[in-house]
């Protein structure tokens, strides 16, 4: 008696032993003191080309089959969509007043270094980085970009799990918060002039974009707030209509040409900022999307990452340091000269240079977004990737050893003297 594949079954298994490797391997990072992020990347890591497809291709293929893998970029797709809700929903641009001339060199310099230098070496690098759609100055810029990036989210649990709860560390998120915004509108703009169909449909995409934009903040925006304020904060349906929104939205920028995260994202920093609301969505939503639903996305970034590119190739090593060299130098060195142009004292924009280098869950959703659009290839991805998971992990070693050689009192973001993060 033979047994056919259930592709339920399969499906299933697929995503228990995604779920089961990556968070045991965010357990274990955890205990050696690191985001636990950086062991699920890890974990999906393990389940790619680069180890079991090398060491067991048929055991990779057995619990990671081809129709087993479009299921899972559909449910990683709505774990994207709901984290990027979750992190518009906790974005908070209000300590950004406090010190408007700081934030903006650090993010000017922070970014602009980073971007102009990666776009240099994609140029240089030629066609070994480059998409299918990537002509031109097209995978160039997108590179750039990519490498300008700062994760918010990432970076607020290192801040977390290091005490900086004031001073630099609070300086730090409000620099990532505004840098998150540029980068997502940067983003969708690169994408919209970029579209393969041709300049009209560019100009349509981001006529649309823009009137999303405007229904949202004239409509939408105040509609929720009475929603939120006539319901309370503890109704039961407020939460089902701000996930419901959140979808929609989602489904709207990617049926005006966006992507759907961009969406997610625009939605979740409307939400009213009652600290009732914002807890709720958290609590419900933050766990089976941590726990089952990103994992399956580092899971796909990790299938679709081979380091035999690099290592099988002199040349590939070598471009892999040089991005890699340049991507710290140049986010450390804009972060630092932008917070010495506003004041900040040379310890502290140190500090601070060093923390915005953690580029994290971030710099992976935007690489897949160019992987996914074509304007990067595999080794492309590849390089981001390993970017991404080399300066996330460096980011709290790296600031352990500053606070303990530095523990002079910190200015904080309204101007009074803050004690040592």
């Amino acid at each position: 008696m033979t047994f056919a594949p259930d592709p339920i079954a399969r499906f299933l298994l697929a995503v228990a032993v995604i779920v089961l490797l990556s968070n045991l391997a965010g357990a274990l990072l955890s205990r050696l003191r690191q985001p636990p992020i950086i062991g699920e990347i890890l974990g999906g890591l393990l389940l790619g080309p680069s180890v079991l497809g090398a060491v067991w291709p048929a055991g990779r293929e057995w619990i990671l089959p081809e129709q087993v893998l479009a299921t899972l970029d559909l449910a990683a797709q709505l774990g994207l969509v709901t984290f990027m809700f979750l992190l518009g929903c906790e974005l908070r641009l209000s300590t950004v007043r406090a010190r408007q001339g700081l934030i903006a060199s650090v993010v000017t310099l922070g970014m602009g270094l980073p971007f102009v230098a990666g776009t240099g070496i994609a140029l240089l690098s030629g066609d070994m980085m480059r998409g299918p759609a990537g002509d031109g100055i097209a995978a160039p810029l997108f590179f750039g970009l990519a490498l300008s990036i700062t994760a918010l989210p990432v970076l607020a649990r290192i801040l977390l799990d290091l005490g900086m709860r004031e001073g630099v560390g609070v300086l730090a998120l409000a620099c990532a918060a505004v840098g998150d915004v540029v980068m997502w509108g940067a983003l969708t703009v690169l994408l919209a002039v970029l579209a393969v169909t041709g300049a009209g449909h560019a100009l349509l995409t981001l006529g649309l974009g823009a009137l999303l934009l405007a229904v949202t903040m004239l409509a939408v925006r105040p509609a929720l707030a009475a929603l939120v304020r006539r319901a309370g904060a503890e109704n039961r349906f407020v939460l089902p209509v701000l996930v419901t929104g959140a979808l929609i939205f989602a489904a709207a920028s990617q049926l005006v040409g966006l992507h759907p995260l961009i969406g997610a994202f625009l939605f979740g920093t409307i939400v009213p900022r009652e600290s009732a609301v914002v807890e709720r969505i958290g609590h419900q939503l933050q766990g089976f999307t941590l726990m089952v639903l990103l994992p399956l996305f580092f899971a796909g970034v990790g299938l679709r990452t081979s380091v035999g590119l690099i290592s099988g190739s002199a040349a590939h090593w070598l471009l892999f340091g040089a991005v890699l060299a340049i991507a710290v130098a140049t986010k450390v060195l804009g972060g630092y000269g932008g917070a010495r142009l506003g004041g900040l004292p040379r310890q502290d924009a140190l500090r601070l240079g060093v923390l915005l280098n953690c580029r994290g869950v971030t710099e992976l959703v935007v690489a897949t977004i160019g992987y996914q659009y074509h304007l990067i290839n595999e080794l492309g991805l590849t390089v981001l990737t390993l970017v991404a998971l080399i300066t996330t992990a460096a980011t709290a070693p790296v600031m352990r050893l500053l606070n303990t050689r530095s523990m002079t009192p910190t200015p904080s973001l309204h101007g009074r003297a803050a004690s040592a993060d």
